[in-house]
């Protein structure tokens, strides 16, 4: 049966595209709430729960998720960080955010944070979450009777959802997003002009904290994925195939961008990943249209350079599960009718910081003498200035003004 065929018709409250950490997060909100809702998703379980993805949260998010009753596992089996490294010019700095800020940083894995709402939604509370769907379509999104339809991946039969609302959640490559008429909405893009080199190693971390290398054959992070895996970045050039980066020449890249006097020697080991990341960033606005409503990577697009799209996409998805609680339960649409607006505005913050970031990472390999001494003039501050730190923490950890 084609996209085109006659679809069999059902009734909810709200459509969910997409069953990542922001589609997620909303519908267990929702179903909290008894709001009925029903979670499209195209891959299957299996597929979402294996993921890999960011892993870093920070305190705000972890707090707002606890109050729902969404991180028990979580802060049963998260390692907390309260501070980083800076590596460059040979020399290794420390910098303690949490003893600056007060805040922390939680690492857990996202396949672990999606694995925990989907049993929580569809085990626990019994939620409707349909996988594998296909050929997902949002109608009359601009009406009062929206519907979303899709195949059926058993039986091939097209259904329709009609419905209130649709969250669209369904990432960068989504469907949702491309529903909105060209007319209402702007995107705003900026491509960093640099790639990164995303490497998963089975080898225990080498560090207890994050580093960051800023070297001028370019930037190198170290991040802890779990006792016997670590993620690593390499920047490359742009579009880079991953198949030129042999076993050999990673490690003598990280061995050489994240040396440092003192530092300890790199823990080598299999490399079981290796894609290039597209370094770019778009915001949409406004992130709704009619009944329908953009939620996390939809909506807005961060590169990983400072740790914030699942951050960003939780943020979203609290203000949006909250919004439509408070239609359903109050009758109050204050919160929809704020809620791109709210959204934009820590969006703007986030990507702001992550501009500001590149340049420190980015700027001393980019072959600019001056940009690579605005770089290090930045790292100097910001390590010696009390006020410079207090500043960077903030946005390093984001603000907790909403949650």
């Amino acid at each position: 049966m084609t996209a085109d065929a006659p679809a069999s018709a059902q009734r909810t409250r709200v459509v969910v595209v997409g069953a990542g950490p922001a589609g997620l997060t909303l519908a267990n909100i929702l179903r909290a709430a008894s709001v009925d809702c029903v979670v499209l998703e195209n891959e299957s379980r299996q597929f979402i729960e294996q993921r890999p993805r960011a892993g870093f949260l920070e305190e705000w998010a972890v707090r707002a998720l606890d109050g729902r009753g969404l991180a028990d596992r979580l802060l049963q089996n998260t390692v907390v960080h309260t501070e980083c490294e800076f590596r460059f010019a040979g020399e290794s700095h420390r910098f303690p955010y949490t003893g600056v800020s007060g805040q922390r940083h939680y690492v857990y894995p996202q396949p672990l944070l999606v694995t925990d709402l989907v049993r929580e939604y569809a085990d626990v509370r019994g939620g409707d979450i349909r996988f594998g769907v296909r050929d997902v379509e949002p109608a009359g999104t601009d009406t009062d009777r929206p519907s979303v339809a899709y195949t059926d991946p058993e039986t091939g039969e097209r259904v329709r959802l009609d419905c209130d609302f649709v969250a669209g959640c369904d990432g960068a490559r989504g469907v949702t997003r491309d529903h909105m008429p060209a007319e209402h909405v702007s995107i705003a893009r900026h491509d960093l002009g640099v790639g990164w080199l995303a490497l998963l190693a089975e080898a225990p971390p080498s560090s207890d904290c994050v580093v960051f290398g800023i070297h001028p054959r370019g930037f190198a992070g170290h991040m802890a994925r779990s006792p016997q895996v670590t993620r690593y970045y390499l920047e490359c050039p742009p579009g880079d195939d991953p198949e030129n980066w042999s076993h050999d020449r990673v490690w003598s890249e990280l061995h050489e961008r994240l040396a440092a006097e003192g530092a300890r020697p790199l823990v080598e080991g299999e490399l079981i990943e290796k894609r290039v990341l597209a370094m770019h960033n778009y915001v949409v606005e406004p992130m709704a249209y009619g009944r329908l409503y953009l939620v996390g990577d939809a909506a807005h697009l961060l590169a990983p350079i400072g740790a914030k799209g699942m951050n960003l996409a939780i943020h979203d998805s609290l203000l949006l599960g909250d919004a439509l609680v408070a239609h359903y339960g109050k009758g109050d649409d204050s919160g929809l009718r704020d809620y791109s607006q709210r959204c934009l505005r820590r969006v703007w913050q986030y990507q702001e910081f992550s501009q500001w970031l590149s340049e420190v990472y980015h700027g001393v390999s980019s072959g600019d003498p001056f940009r690579a001494g605005v770089a290090l003039a930045r790292m100097r501050r910001t390590l010696g200035s009390p006020a410079a730190a207090a500043g960077f923490a903030e946005l390093f950890l984001g603000k907790d003004t909403d949650y």
